[in-house]
């Protein structure tokens, strides 16, 4: 991924916020199950950056997701924003990529966990498509 000087994001109400310095190191989506699970989406876009790069403003909430894993999410309006695997992923955290203040700027390079990806979601880019819902166009 290109260097980029800083990537910004945070929670839907604002509360949190965050930035990142310097380049991701990945940007990928996720279809585990227990992403699926916890973000309520068929699929999750995370982009991870070196714990020592990512600062927040305000107070997540974090919730133990697994034996190693934390997920941490805003407690005023519930977006989830980072996740932390010290185990899997020694020091890098997993922004949601979604929560980015540009996402567009940012694609992802690869999608992980396709072992337990929902059959339908490859399909998805054959779906019907609206600019808006469909009926208020």
């Amino acid at each position: 991924m290109a260097e980029q000087a800083v990537i910004a994001g945070g929670c839907h109400c604002g509360a949190i916020r965050y930035e990142a310095e310097g380049a991701p190191e990945h940007h990928a989506l996720c279809h585990c199950t227990d992403c699926r699970g916890w973000s309520g989406a068929p699929v999750i876009g995370w982009i991870a950056f070196r714990e020592d790069h990512l600062s927040v403003t305000g107070e997540p909430v974090t919730y133990h997701s697994s034996e190693h894993g934390e997920r941490q999410f805003c407690g005023h309006c519930g977006t989830g924003l980072f996740y932390r695997n010290a185990s899997a992923l020694p020091g890098l955290v997993d922004v949601q990529s979604g929560t980015l203040d540009d996402p567009a700027t940012c694609p992802p390079g690869a999608q992980i966990m396709v072992k337990e990806r929902l059959p339908w979601t490859s399909g998805m880019a054959d779906l019907p498509a609206f600019a808006t819902y469909p009926g208020m166009d």
